[in-house]
């Protein structure tokens, strides 16, 4: 009885708030959970966090823990998607935890076209609010991905003072609204993007920028206000350290341009000159369509790839590696733009200075990016004859009925993956999700190569119900190499990253288990 007044006093005195929830803990290998992006995984019912009150009688610990909150839950109607993270991982638990978030954006994008279409009928998008500034610049803010929280429509007001308490830089409308290409007016930040745009910056600010932190934030999507200076931490062309910053970006723009000095006058030498012929035929065909009909775009992207083949004499020029440097120098170019739209910007009205610094920085980025992937591009192209094999061998094993499908019928998977190897996936979608795309792939460990296998077998399976309803090889083939993602946003992708990190997390560590 001694022992029973002892517990029932030890209880009594617990008074104090009593932290005990297991919380989702992110290594290299996951992507940051941010609470504010996954605002779906959580019910609409569930209550705000709630202080633990001192209970005046608690004799048991059943009752002690049945009649206590702890002090960082989320509510009693706690979606079982974040009890998992309390069980030991295993590949059934990520897969089935994969499946609910794929399911949870896939309504959350229908939910959002609905209120779009209501929201279109009863207000013109023309009567959207833009945010003026100080030196007459009229900057269309938007939003990286779409929400359907009718709490973020509700307080649009305070979303608005938020965002003008921070500085913007220009929008490109590649990178942002996609819902109606025909609008030119699009909505100010939202609460959300306002703050992690914050998140960035306080992390960018300090003497020396943490790479890991910034890769886990980056990976849901970097904000197009400081992507420039966030692709350059990423890709490995500027240093963490910020003192050391300048000098770096100093001594490789002289660098670019010494070997310009050097190497560009050759470009009509008999051993250059048919290198130099196949990147003039080559550079028409990047995108977007009226940027590359620029004259200075094209003087620009001729130095670079010319430069690169000739530094790079082990695989020398490829088609193909041309697209590679289209969404660096967009995003580098969008830095300095104001709001117009980047395929009716021109360049040439930069100033020379602003031209030489985007164009040494695109080079160098670009290089860094092939330093990844360089055996795409060595003779006979062995590393994407490798990764076509590995996409059939998953596939295989992800969905054997379209596989076995694309088998009847004779298809071959290097007749429309090669492509999708050669250029990331460049030619499947539009600009603005390569460069959402590429938010990720840098914030993975060898995003480019390893991680982009499994985006393909992802991309692939996601058509798996208009695959099997072609019952002919050419029909097939025609759709493969022109799948409809002209309307695709952020949303799309942000679906396809999910369904690829599943599959990266059941396949990566187990290679055997793809194979049969």
């Amino acid at each position: 009885m001694a022992n029973d007044g002892g517990r029932k006093q030890f209880w009594k005195r617990s008074g104090s708030k009593v932290p005990g929830s297991i919380q989702h803990v992110y290594g290299a290998q996951h992507p940051p959970f941010d609470p504010l992006l996954h605002g779906t995984l959580i019910k609409p019912g569930s209550k705000p966090p709630t202080t633990p009150v001192k209970l005046k009688k608690v004799s048991t610990f059943q009752e002690f823990e049945s009649n206590t909150s702890d002090a960082w839950d989320l509510g009693d109607d706690d979606d079982e998607l974040l009890a998992m993270a309390a069980e030991n991982l295993n590949t059934d638990v990520v897969m089935e935890t994969a499946n609910k978030v794929i399911e949870n954006h896939s309504k959350l994008q229908e939910q959002h076209k609905l209120q779009e279409e209501q929201l279109q009928e009863d207000k013109p998008f023309s009567e959207l609010p833009s945010v003026a500034y100080d030196d007459n610049r009229l900057v269309k803010s938007v939003s990286e991905s779409h929400t359907s929280s009718s709490a973020e429509s509700v307080s649009e007001n305070s979303s608005m003072q938020r965002s003008q308490s921070l500085p913007h830089a220009p929008t490109d409308p590649l990178e942002g609204e996609v819902a109606d290409h025909n609008t030119s007016a699009t909505p100010a930040l939202t609460e959300r993007e306002a703050f992690r745009l914050d998140k960035f910056k306080q992390l960018l600010a300090g003497p020396n920028t943490n790479l890991d932190e910034l890769r886990k934030l980056s990976w849901s999507g970097i904000p197009k206000q400081v992507r420039p200076i966030t692709w350059k931490l990423l890709s490995g062309y500027l240093p963490a350290n910020v003192d050391r910053r300048e000098g770096t970006l100093q001594r490789k723009r002289k660098e670019y341009f010494a070997f310009i000095e050097q190497y560009y006058d050759s470009r009509n030498d008999e051993n250059h000159q048919d290198t130099y012929r196949q990147i003039h035929i080559d550079i028409p065909r990047m995108n977007p369509e009226a940027l590359r009909l620029q004259p200075k775009v094209t003087e620009i992207f001729e130095r670079i790839l010319f430069i690169w083949a000739i530094r790079h004499p082990a695989s020398g020029y490829v088609q193909g590696i041309n697209d590679l440097v289209t969404p660096f120098f967009v995003v580098f170019v969008c830095e300095y733009m104001a709001a117009e739209e980047v395929e009716n910007f021109d360049v040439s009205s930069l100033p020379e200075e602003v031209l030489q610094n985007i164009e040494a920085d695109s080079y160098w980025c670009m290089s860094k990016l092939l330093d990844g992937i360089q055996d795409n591009y060595t003779f006979a192209q062995p590393g994407i004859q490798k990764k076509v094999k590995m996409l059939e061998e998953l596939v295989s094993r992800i969905d054997e009925q379209v596989h076995r499908h694309l088998d009847q019928h004779e298809v071959k998977y290097l007749q429309f993956a090669f492509r999708w190897m050669n250029n990331l996936l460049m030619r499947e979608v539009p600009l603005r999700c390569t460069i959402r795309l590429w938010d990720t792939y840098q914030s993975e460990p060898e995003g480019f190569s390893h991680f982009h296998l499994y985006v393909c077998a992802a991309f692939l399976v996601r058509w798996r119900k208009e695959i099997l309803e072609e019952r002919d090889f050419q029909e097939l083939l025609i759709f493969l190499q022109n799948l409809p993602t002209i309307h695709w946003g952020n949303e799309d992708i942000s679906v396809l990253l999910a369904e690829a990190y599943r599959l990266k997390f059941a396949f990566a560590d187990a290679p055997n288990h793809y194979k049969k």
